[in-house]
């Protein structure tokens, strides 16, 4: 663990009602987005003329840098759009949806979130950064909802005006950690040298604790890195210090889980057999395409939050990129980011819903939220509903509301599922050390 002080957002905001303004304002909209070098866009062919009731929203991700990037969500965001407005919008209303690059910046983040403030938007939706000390008091002063953030960051789940819809980070490794402490002798965790890693050895540890299992050698590592030698030496020593069981090593490096797995692969000659394991997100199945499949990560366990691709519950979401996305090779069905959007969009469809003939404003769309509308998402997760504290708040994630994840197996190539449905990891969780 470094020294760096960790931060949380505790902001309470003074809400300020802020309508839905009509949609004219795309040119001006592109025009700041130059300006202000974020790489914002309008979709286009979403607006109309002066008076319409248009619903304004924004949806962020890092795009074109050397660490994590997840193009497909801002670009499955735009695809969405085109299929609500080609069936009749929201209610009859337009959906018009803003992007923005965060870079993986925090002053380009904190630019994303004023860009939402400008404009009006009434949430941003299925979204990814690492940097939400830095973009959600901007969004928490205006009142603007963060609906389906990623969950990369602890401050997701402890903003009131968070709505996350997995349990991000910390209940995928404590769901790792529970079943790593089944199968596993020594647990080497291969995480960036970052604040967002810094969170990640307390929430495996508190899985393998549960499982009476030792905690695991924290590794640190460049998150832009491109190859990792050394730390591969570093995680096969301590993986087989133990000469009776099979050792595990845990790399979650983001995008660079890949790079990592490269240099793994040439490093392990010479070693007794491990097994890897990793989190969704670090590997899903476009990441495995694209490596070899089997070949890397063949016997490895994957935690996600959501089922396999290739369940049906998916097929929904299929359709979308069939009709409005088709060809376009940064929308990816297996992409846990472009899963994520699917569903933060499908929650705000359902509180648009639930507003009926009523305004669509970022205080409306946060009240309906905040009153205890419960959001069904086809199984896809369980049904979602927010509190003002969750039971996790004791442990510092009040507003972490789906505490269950799945258990993948990557065979032959795919991720299949290692369990029939969802593993509950409150109790996991609870007795984190996450201070």
């Amino acid at each position: 663990m470094t020294g760096r002080r960790r931060t949380r957002s505790t902001f309470l905001p003074t809400i300020t009602d802020r309508p839905v303004r009509a949609a004219t304002r795309s040119a001006a909209a592109v025009v700041a987005c130059a300006s202000l070098a974020v790489g914002c866009g309008v979709i286009p062919g979403a607006t109309g003329g002066a008076g319409d009731d248009t619903i304004t929203v924004m949806t962020w991700a890092p795009e074109g840098t050397k660490a994590t990037n997840k193009p497909g969500m801002p670009a499955f965001a735009q695809a969405y759009a085109r299929w609500i407005n080609a069936h009749g919008g929201l209610g009859g209303r337009k959906l018009e949806v803003l992007t923005c690059n965060d870079r993986n910046d925090s002053v380009a983040a904190a630019r994303c979130a004023d860009r939402a403030v400008e404009e009006n938007a009434v949430a941003v939706i299925g979204s990814y950064s690492q940097f939400g000390e830095t973009f959600l008091p901007s969004l928490e002063s205006a009142g603007i909802p963060y609906i389906g953030g990623y969950g990369v960051t602890n401050a997701e789940f402890t903003s009131p005006l968070s709505y996350p819809v997995n349990g991000g980070q910390p209940s995928l490794l404590a769901g790792l950690g529970r079943e790593l402490a089944r199968s596993c002798g020594p647990v080497a965790l291969v995480r960036p040298d970052s604040i967002a890693g810094d969170e990640l050895p307390p929430l495996l540890d508190s899985g393998l604790r549960a499982g009476r299992h030792s905690s695991s050698a924290d590794q640190l590592a460049a998150e832009d890195a491109t190859e990792y030698g050394s730390q591969s030496e570093r995680a096969l020593e301590y993986a087989t210090t133990d000469l009776v069981e099979k050792g595990c090593v845990v790399p979650a490096l983001g995008d660079r889980t890949s790079t990592f797995m490269d240099s793994f692969r040439r490093s392990r000659e010479g070693y007794r057999d491990v097994r890897t394991a990793a989190v969704l997100g670090s590997v899903d199945q476009t990441v495995i395409n694209t490596t070899g499949g089997a070949s890397v990560y063949d016997g490895s366990y994957i935690s996600g939050w959501y089922p396999v691709t290739s369940d049906p519950r998916w097929d929904a979401m299929k359709k979308v990129i069939s009709e409005q996305a088709f060809g376009d090779n940064r929308i990816d069905p297996a992409d846990a980011g472009v899963q994520t959007t699917w569903i933060a969009y499908t929650v705000f469809k359902k509180v648009v819903e639930s507003l009926g003939d009523g305004e669509v404003t970022a205080n409306s769309v946060r009240g309906a939220l905040n009153k205890g509308l419960k959001v069904s998402t086809g199984g896809l997760t369980p049904a979602l509903q927010w509190k003002f504290q969750d039971v996790l708040a004791t442990v510092g994630y009040p507003r972490l509301v789906n505490r269950k994840v799945t258990l993948q197996v990557v065979r032959d190539g795919q991720l299949v599922a290692a369990r029939k449905g969802f593993i509950d990891v409150t109790s996991t969780l609870q007795n984190a050390d996450v201070n």
